[in-house]
């Protein structure tokens, strides 16, 4: 899977308002829909919401992976956010997050989705480049961040 080609700038938000996790994911929903590759808002927030109810996506070292499957996207959307604050995420460590990456995939494509979050998931192992995340001062930034070893 090539990042570069799923993760723009306009789908980073360096400022996430959000105070706890439902405040963070709709956020995150709202970013990916003003992309306008989200057909549904409100179907894609139920997706991630459902899966949440599931087990948490509150990862380590002050990640969350919030993820759904859902009717509302025709091909994989991802969406980066960044608090300026920890979040209580239920996350696996009991620690806080400040990284957000959402992803949404169509229903019946199980393929990509799992290859995204297995991507991601190994950039996060870094804590040079979770360090580089929490510091970055543009969208741009970001992106180049997270393709730069892709």
């Amino acid at each position: 899977m090539d990042l570069k080609n799923l993760l723009k700038p306009e789908l980073v938000s360096l400022d996430l308002k959000g105070k706890n996790k439902e405040a963070i994911i709709r956020e995150l929903v709202e970013l990916a829909f003003r992309s306008g590759k989200v057909l549904d808002k409100e179907e894609a927030i139920r997706s991630v919401f459902e899966r949440e109810d599931r087990m948490s996506t509150g990862m380590k070292h002050g990640i969350a992976i919030p993820h759904g499957k859902t009717t509302a996207v025709r091909e994989l959307v991802a969406c980066i956010g960044i608090s300026p604050e920890e979040i209580d995420f239920d996350a696996l460590d009991r620690k806080g997050c400040r990284i957000f990456i959402m992803t949404l995939s169509p229903i019946d494509k199980t393929g990509p989705h799992l290859q995204f979050l297995a991507e991601v998931g190994m950039l996060f192992r870094s804590e040079e480049k979770r360090q580089a995340l929490l510091a970055a001062k543009t969208p741009e930034e970001v992106v180049s961040i997270l393709v730069g070893n892709s």
